[in-house]
């Protein structure tokens, strides 16, 4: 579905992805990990058009992508839940979502998904309980997690071929956290693919099908999450996450 081949993205003069090559499967949550400053956020808004490469190809679903702008790639089937969230905060919960709707129903050229992934304010709700109950709460009365639900719903109901989600845990309590891993294994279980960038390695290994993990604007190892989370070196080196503690084999 997704085929990133040797990119390289800048700021201006900074160079901040340096040759990412990896490939995302239909219907797979692929996760991409780092820590901060690796280069995830450029990634993501070289995938969806905010921040063009200037070099490499970014292909989806066959048609090059790298230099069309943000919309045309949003007509195409990618949708970006991004860092920060960035909904409507003096707009309800539901006026939100039905701006996304709306974009989406009344462009002809946005790619249709198959009936599975098509998402109305009703199966919205039902996917979120919480937003129906505050469907008529501005964006700027919701809590963090309210807000993150409601920015994971406003990309589902463009009816994406893609989910991009960028750090969808940040700033979140624990509890959150796990309703978002809910909420994505449910996403997959009904066929959605789904680009994960994540800097909290021990949530992203919990509901990827594959992981990369990228230092410095390169892709360093690729694999599967339980291989991931066996490899203390990549964890420590590049997660930041410690070494388990070592039985003592002293008597």
């Amino acid at each position: 579905m997704l085929d990133v081949r040797d990119v390289h993205t800048y700021y201006g003069e900074s160079h901040v992805l340096q040759g990412v090559t990896f490939r995302a499967d239909r219907g797979t949550v692929t996760a991409v990990l780092g820590r901060n400053g690796v280069g995830k956020t450029t990634l993501c808004r070289s995938l969806v058009g905010l921040t063009h490469a200037r070099s490499g190809h970014i292909v989806f679903n066959g048609t090059d992508i790298t230099c069309l702008p943000a919309h045309r790639i949003h007509r195409l089937g990618v949708s970006l839940v991004p860092q920060g969230r960035r909904i409507f905060a003096s707009l309800s919960v539901r006026e939100n979502l039905e701006i996304a709707a709306a974009r989406a129903s009344r462009d002809p050229d946005h790619a249709t998904p198959s009936s599975g992934n098509h998402w109305d304010l009703e199966r919205i709700f039902s996917v979120f309980p919480r937003l129906a109950e505050r469907r008529h709460n501005r964006g700027n009365e919701l809590s963090g997690g309210e807000q993150q639900m409601l920015a994971i719903a406003r990309a589902l109901v463009a009816l994406p071929l893609l989910l991009v989600m960028d750090e969808p845990t940040e700033g979140l309590a624990p509890v959150i956290v796990a309703e978002v891993a809910s909420v994505i294994r449910r996403l997959k279980k009904d066929g959605a693919s789904i680009l994960l960038a994540e800097q909290n390695a021990a949530f992203a290994i919990k509901v990827a099908d594959y992981v990369h993990v990228m230092s410095k604007g390169q892709v360093v190892h690729s694999t599967d999450p339980v291989t991931l989370w066996k490899n203390e070196e990549i964890k420590t080196q590049f997660l930041g996450v410690p070494p388990a503690p070592q039985l003592r084999r002293d008597l």
